[in-house]
């Protein structure tokens, strides 16, 4: 997943981050709101958003961004725990509420509880025809039969298949794959697409002509 993380706390920002990394995610980590307003527009899976920031309430961007129509992940984490708090941040447009201090392995299983959520899938899996897709464990099986990809591969998969049904561009898939590295070539989209296909079938990822890709289409 690629991750936005909004906290002011070094140490725990810090933590977090490395942890997360660790755990293969990409992170994009700030400090602020301000901060925040230069990534306007950039892709992410998910949002880890502080309720207290230096420069305002995290909870009132949150809600800001929801009344724009934006349904990317977002789980809150603060150290307000009273109950109308936790009503009143899920309410807002939390997928999930997490009370600090906190572990960072359970951030980490509240991440792929809503990435399954986001996938569409009822247990642990995706069933996409004779594809299936573990977001969690980050494994794929065809048939029955474990197919391995590689780092990139699995990270373009991963945000098709968290964006169920959705078509997403091009752009949005190379920012999603390496957020801000220079390091992705201009035809990396296709040839990882194409791969994808030869491993998985190719009809797993439609092309949709001149918009981008998607997976899991009625």
């Amino acid at each position: 997943m690629r991750l936005l993380l909004i906290e002011d706390d070094d140490i725990l920002g810090d933590g977090l981050s490395a942890f997360l990394k660790a755990e293969g995610h990409l992170v994009d980590w700030c400090r602020t709101l301000l901060a925040v307003q230069a990534l306007d527009g950039e892709p992410y899976d998910a949002w880890l958003v502080d309720w207290q920031l230096p420069d305002g309430s995290g909870l009132q961007w949150l809600q800001a961004r929801r009344a724009r129509g934006d349904t990317t992940l977002a789980l809150m984490l603060t150290a307000r725990d009273r109950l109308a708090e936790r009503i009143q941040g899920l309410d807002s447009g939390a997928d999930d509420y997490l009370v600090k201090p906190f572990a960072p392995e359970e951030l980490a299983a509240r991440l792929r509880s809503i990435g399954r959520r986001q996938a569409g899938a009822a247990g642990a899996r995706r069933q996409l025809g004779d594809v299936q897709v573990d977001v969690a464990a980050r494994t794929v099986w065809r048939q029955g039969s474990r197919v391995e990809l590689t780092g990139r591969e699995w990270s373009l998969l991963e945000a098709l298949v968290l964006r169920n049904e959705r078509i997403v561009s091009k752009t949005e898939l190379e920012r999603l794959m390496l957020g801000f590295s220079s390091e992705l070539a201009s035809n990396a989209v296709e040839v990882h697409v194409s791969s994808l296909r030869r491993k998985l079938g190719a009809e797993l990822i439609e092309t949709v002509r001149g918009l981008g890709y998607r997976v899991g289409s009625p």
